[in-house]
């Protein structure tokens, strides 16, 4: 175990409290549709399910609701390629069937926040259609062609094509167009004038629906530099920074929040894959007239190689760079901006198998760690359908079983270039996408109680184990603890707003820091080992009332925090 000294500790303090909103004090429950649940025996989960379940989202605690795409789309990618942004995907139900869930939603008090897929679109989107149609077509220029005659575009890489190649050879005009996703995901092309405003009059059809708000899909790559030029030295070859650097895009995003955001009471929260902490405030800061905030990827890459995201790394896994992870990005909103914080959502595998311990000694304590951690930073906290009961990868080990474009795509360009295919069979059963779209566990029935046909996707063969009907009468469960720690954090408002300081940074076993608010200071302990640990009672203070514990045991000896495996306690101090 480790034993902090007393040397250079801070004290807590209180700064000043930021402008208050609703947006920052809400815990966001996202919900990939196609898993939650199916109300009409297709396997595949729709909106009447969710509209069922209504009752169930509301009893979390949780303020608002993000869905994944709900669009119409031939579903390439699961619904991230559309063909109409008006209309809803068959598969998913009707507008009338939208018009209910928002209604209901709102009948209790819960906000809908909308996936916006503005990057690219399908290729079946009839303004692409039009554009590949003929050179001289009105929507040619919605998205990105080079002409053949100009010999092959520079090289401009894909995350999910077959080849890795962003350009795909279209020989009805003999030109190539751009697609940093799937060749069936065309890029939009931002600089035209008009695609900006098909873009914003499809933002204001939805928020005038009601809707509250977008997550923004990687909107940091919407502007290019249409002249492609081969990739800057400086990049070393990281086409994603590089996409993210785009030479208008900031003059882009605040036309879209004059254009649209600045006319409603909503939340935007952007994608930033590619962003640097040098770049954050340019997307948040208040004076700026951006998003309000975005999702950072340096946590998605703790656990992951550096050379390839498709691969686990063990050896990236240490407790203290996950702690400089939040604490760096805590730092850049101290003043300005503010930042979320989320440890799964539907591009990563479960919470508690990557961040946590789900063997069975420890699955529920560190699912509890978990959700303490999220709900006590200084960030608006996003859960995970599922994270609430503790869910864990299911680790396919068959590619017949995998549904994700991503892992079916790369598996097929392993096996044609005769790569190591154990070793990305291996990596996927931890880190594929699909770990995250399993269906919902709702009871030990026939399919976890998500459909009564086959599924679309396999259940979790562990629903015997962690579903919801369990876990409801059960007051030690992982849901319950879920909902008493929202509750926690809704009764302190230092635990949105208050100062964050990281104590023991190179502790190797204890994640601890303080929340602290107009004299009100409170001390978290997180045991992320099996060993346990130890921390300490910041100099100055002594304890006071434990406000929440994931074990039965006090870790409270003296001026001393001493933790059980995977052990979490919200600690409140009192000045000495």
């Amino acid at each position: 175990m480790f034993l902090a000294s007393n040397c250079n500790n801070p004290s807590p303090g209180s700064p000043p409290q930021p402008g208050k909103a609703w947006w920052k004090e809400a815990v966001v429950y996202q919900i990939y549709p196609r898993s939650f649940q199916d109300s009409n025996g297709d396997g595949v989960g729709d909106l009447q399910g969710i509209l069922q379940r209504l009752d169930y989202i509301k009893s979390l605690g949780v303020d608002v609701v993000w869905l994944n795409p709900i669009y119409q789309s031939p579903n390439d990618d699961n619904g991230y390629d559309i063909s109409d942004y008006r209309a809803i995907m068959p598969e998913m139900g009707t507008m009338e069937d939208f018009d209910a869930l928002l209604a209901g939603m709102h009948q209790r008090g819960i906000k809908l926040v909308m996936d916006l897929v503005v990057n690219h679109c399908s290729d079946e989107h009839e303004w692409f259609k039009q554009s590949r149609s003929s050179r001289d077509n009105p929507y040619r220029d919605y998205f990105h062609w080079w002409p053949a005659e100009k010999g092959a575009p520079p090289k401009r890489w894909s995350f999910f094509d077959e080849e890795e190649n962003a350009w795909r050879f279209d020989s009805t005009t003999n030109a190539y167009y751009l697609h940093y996703f799937s060749r069936k995901q065309p890029d939009l092309n931002w600089e035209n004038p008009k695609v900006r405003q098909e873009v914003y009059d499809l933002m204001k059809f939805w928020l005038d629906k009601g809707v509250d708000g977008f997550r923004m899909d990687v909107i940091p790559f919407i502007s290019k530099d249409t002249a492609f030029p081969p990739l800057p030295a400086e990049y070393n070859g990281n086409f994603v920074a590089y996409y993210a650097k785009g030479p208008r895009l900031h003059e882009y995003l605040q036309e879209m929040n004059r254009e649209v955001l600045s006319r409603y009471d909503v939340m935007t929260v952007g994608e930033g894959a590619g962003v640097s902490i040098e770049d954050a405030l340019l997307y948040v800061d208040e004076n700026r007239g951006e998003l309000q905030t975005f999702f950072q990827f340096d946590i998605a890459g703790w656990g992951r190689r550096a050379d390839n995201f498709l691969l686990p790394d063990p050896h990236n896994r240490r407790l203290p760079d996950l702690k400089a992870i939040f604490t760096k990005w805590d730092k850049v909103f101290e003043n300005k901006g503010w930042g979320t914080v989320y440890l799964g959502n539907h591009d990563q595998s479960r919470m508690v198998s990557r961040y946590g311990n789900d063997a069975p000694p420890y699955r529920e304590t560190s699912a509890k760690m978990l959700h303490t951690l999220l709900l006590t930073q200084r960030a608006t906290p996003y859960i995970y359908y599922g994270d609430e009961l503790g869910m864990t990868n299911i680790r396919f080990t068959d590619i017949a079983d995998y549904r994700d474009l991503q892992t079916i795509n790369t598996y097929n360009r392993l096996k044609q270039e005769g790569g190591n295919l154990q070793e990305f069979m291996e990596g996927q059963a931890e880190v594929s996408r699909d770990n995250g779209r399993t269906p919902m566990q709702w009871n030990a029935g026939t399919n976890a109680g998500f459909t009564s046909v086959t599924p679309w996707i396999k259940v979790n063969p562990n629903l015997t184990i962690i579903n919801t009907e369990a876990q409801e009468k059960d007051p030690n469960s992982v849901l319950h603890y879920f909902r008493r720690m929202i509750q926690l954090r809704k009764a302190e408002p230092a635990l949105v707003y208050g100062k964050y300081e990281l104590i023991d940074a190179e502790n190797p076993e204890v994640y601890s820091y303080t929340r602290s608010l107009d004299g009100k200071d409170f001390l978290v302990a997180l045991s992320f080992s099996t060993e346990g640990g130890r921390t300490i009672i910041p100099d100055g203070f002594k304890a006071g009332e434990i406000r929440i514990n994931n074990l039965e045991k006090s870790p409270v000896q003296g001026g001393a925090i001493v933790l059980e495996p995977y052990q979490a306690v919200v600690l409140e101090l009192h000045k000495q």
